[in-house]
């Protein structure tokens, strides 16, 4: 950034609005030649001190300035409020009947009488560089609102690029620990389940009460080792393979810290039934962070709201976001945020739904048994 920029970016807006207050006021004068009435003044100075709120009613703004340029040939204030316009609005129609409007404004001359009786092509000639001279500041704030436009989509596309990054690597460590579990259910299982059925044997044929207690202790060792197995490999395989769930995992506990760093516009509301197991708060939290994650991405300027429910003999949770504000980049994604939280629902006997709403939203649900079969 140029040193101009940045010491630009240092002035005070208040101190930008009186500057142009006054350049407007001046300008006034220069035309007036002192032969402005009261009526005239009166104008002068509504339309000047009127560039004070240009920022919170540019259109209001705007039209103040029209009976200045009625009466004097000025150029500060109404090109000051067409240009805060343009950069505020995205109404080309709007944008177009205020040129025109100042075009005519500009063309006309006091008493109205005198406008028509002149010669007509000089009064057209007036019109068209009126009309080119009003252009000239909406073209420029719609290339600057464009330019805010373009440089808040690269944040979004930079944001979306570290989410694809980061779920690259989370399917690469997922691929790595399903190989792992894999490999601990075919072979370490297996090698640990002959050792509990030699053991059942041992105990049976053998005579010695000694051995049999040993051998008891040895398949009643391996059984325990088997369900300790059982459990790491249902935990490897149900991972979403972040390096950060090799620590303690999230629980419904840490929602509500979720939501408020989501930098979205989010209510929760609802609760589940008490004493759901660790995997099944886990499991929301995972679905209500990859919604989050998707609405930040796909919907910027959205709203979500986060419902929590359950009955007799389901729970869930539903996490639904308003349609997009603002215009979102097409990005690539590879989807393994739904496919994972589908077998995390799958783990719990569950189902995942995502679509679309008749408002231009998206939901996505999660439900799943309260006792899982």
């Amino acid at each position: 950034m140029s040193t101009g920029r940045t010491l630009w970016r240092r002035v005070p807006p208040w101190a930008v609005d009186a500057g142009l207050v006054a350049l407007a006021a001046l300008d006034a004068w220069i035309n007036l030649y002192d032969e402005g009435t009261p009526l005239i003044w009166s104008f002068v100075a509504l339309g000047s001190t009127g560039l004070f709120l240009r920022r919170r009613f540019p259109l209001a703004v705007f039209l103040l300035t029209l009976p200045m340029t009625v009466f004097m040939d000025v150029a500060v204030a109404p090109i000051a409020a067409l240009y805060t316009l343009a950069a505020s609005t995205r109404n080309r129609p709007l944008l177009a009947g205020c040129v025109l409007l100042h075009a005519a404004a500009g063309t006309l001359a006091w008493p109205l009488s005198g406008t028509f009786n002149g010669d007509r092509t000089w009064t057209l000639i007036q019109f068209v560089y009126t009309l080119a001279t009003a252009t000239a500041p909406v073209l420029f704030g719609q290339l600057v609102q464009a330019r805010h436009d373009v440089a808040r989509q690269l944040v979004e596309v930079e944001e979306a690029r570290e989410h694809e990054r980061a779920l690259h690597a989370q399917n690469v460590l997922a691929r790595e620990r399903a190989q792992l579990a894999r490999e601990m259910h075919d072979v370490v299982s297996h090698q640990v389940s002959l050792i509990a059925v030699q053991a059942g044997a041992l105990q049976v044929a053998a005579k010695d009460p000694a051995a049999r207690d040993a051998a008891r202790t040895i398949r009643t060792l391996s059984v325990d080792t088997l369900d300790e197995l059982r459990h790491m490999v249902t935990l490897l395989r149900a991972s979403g393979g972040k390096e950060t769930e090799l620590t303690p995992q999230p629980t419904l506990a840490d929602l509500q810290q979720l939501i408020a760093g989501s930098g979205i516009e989010t209510t929760l509301s609802g609760e589940l039934p008490p004493g759901i197991s660790t995997t099944a708060q886990r499991t929301i939290y995972r679905t209500v962070q990859e919604a989050l994650t998707n609405v930040r991405k796909h919907a910027p300027g959205a709203r979500a709201e986060v419902r929590l429910w359950h009955d007799a003999h389901h729970f869930g949770v539903t996490v639904t976001n308003t349609a997009p504000t603002r215009p979102s980049v097409a990005l690539p994604s590879a989807r393994h945020g739904l496919i994972g939280l589908k077998e995390r629902a799958e783990l719990l006997d569950g189902t995942l739904t995502a679509e679309p709403t008749p408002q231009g939203g998206y939901r996505v649900g999660l439900r799943a048994p309260t006792r899982p079969a």
